[in-house]
């Protein structure tokens, strides 16, 4: 499966090739291109937001991960969805829109009701949301470490992501946070297959510092095949490293099942671990907690954080707040057996936890 991504897939090419913001496609919906996505994440903020995510999905595409059907409004195509979240309690992260009553798109503005917007161009754009529960306006100023995620050679899809810095302030509970610091400005377009056999997503942040971000991101098919599994090393001087073998994810624990608004059955990870391999030797491993704080509203998925520990190049990292998306619809008997043949019916039975400030607690089924 991974040898057949590697012929359609132009985007190995163009990490190693490095591109200019120039060169990048970002448009509203327009010819073929019927399904459109943006998205701002920004790991490692203080508690108790942790994290914040800004991420739209214009057009529900034909693919089991990436759609929603919970949130149709009319057709799949005149549907647009809006997460903002951060870590905290929320009652509704996610927005719903009629695209041809409620939104606007130019190249420039991305306005969804009177609630969500999306407005600038390169080097610099502005995400706003206004909210009783949360606000924000931040101010992104994108750098020059692009990494390409997808861009098959027939013009299908592209996905891009740009190291960036965001700048702005936050409103949560009636406390205001200002931020200043580095995140993952993002964009995709694709043409409306009729199907796509993708179900397990995951893509992980984490700031390992001031200069550098750390990306990984795996996806496999309905039958556990793995389609990429690929992790980008960038810094804001523009230098990315890109690893797309010997990328290896592991869950080791998991919460129980939750049912998501669609119907899925979903185990979402306590405790995950990444590792890079090369020519025999380790390059970097991840170990993480989950804070048990999943949010339903990405595609047919979560987003949320953990705890973690990083070891890269004889150096460690370690923080309280990575960036997490995730979501299985692969059939259960594939979620429950690991890579390494763990023992899923023990992890299975592990009672879970939520890490957090104000103590321990059950995450609950949705």
């Amino acid at each position: 499966m991974q040898l057949l991504m590697n012929l359609m897939d132009h985007s190995k090419q163009l990490n190693l090739n490095p591109s200019t913001v120039w060169s990048l496609p970002y448009h509203p919906q327009r010819g073929r291109f019927k399904i459109i996505h943006q998205g701002l994440m920004m790991p490692n903020l203080p508690a108790p937001l942790h994290y914040l995510n800004f991420l739209s999905i214009i057009g529900q595409p034909n693919a089991p991960m990436l759609r929603n059907d919970s949130a149709l409004k009319s057709t799949p195509l005149d549907t647009a969805t809006v997460i903002a979240s951060v870590s905290g309690k929320m009652r509704q992260p996610l927005n719903t829109y009629m695209i041809s009553e409620q939104c606007q798109f130019t190249n420039r503005l991305y306005q969804f009701g009177e609630t969500d917007r999306v407005e600038g161009e390169f080097p610099h754009f502005l995400f706003s949301r206004k909210s009783d529960e949360l606000s924000f306006q931040i101010e992104v100023t994108t750098g020059k470490a692009i990494s390409h995620f997808t861009k098959l050679k027939i013009g299908l899809f592209d996905h891009w992501s740009i190291l960036s810095r965001c700048k702005g302030e936050i409103f949560y509970q009636g406390q205001r946070f200002d931020v200043d610091q580095l995140g993952a400005f993002e964009y995709a377009r694709a043409v409306n297959l009729p199907y796509l056999p993708l179900s397990f997503f995951t893509y992980q942040i984490i700031n390992l510092d001031e200069q550098q971000q750390l990306l990984l991101a795996q996806i496999r098919n309905q039958f556990n095949q793995i389609v990429q599994s690929r992790a980008y090393l960038r810094n804001v001087n523009g230098k990315t490293h890109f690893f797309d073998s010997g990328v290896k994810f592991h869950v080791h624990r998991v919460y129980p099942a939750v049912t998501t608004p669609n119907g899925q059955k979903m185990y979402l990870p306590r405790e995950m671990s990444w590792m890079i391999e090369h020519k025999g030797k380790i390059l970097l491993q991840v170990h993480a907690c989950s804070r048990g704080d999943f949010k339903f509203g990405l595609a047919a998925g979560y987003v949320g954080s953990y705890q973690y520990h990083v070891e890269y190049d004889g150096q460690s990292y370690s923080g309280e707040s990575g960036y997490c998306e995730y979501i299985d619809c692969r059939k259960l008997v594939w979620q429950e057996i690991d890579q390494n043949n763990l023992n899923a019916i023990n992890l299975l039975k592990t009672k879970p936890c939520l890490c957090s400030e104000s103590g321990f607690g059950e995450i609950k089924d949705t």
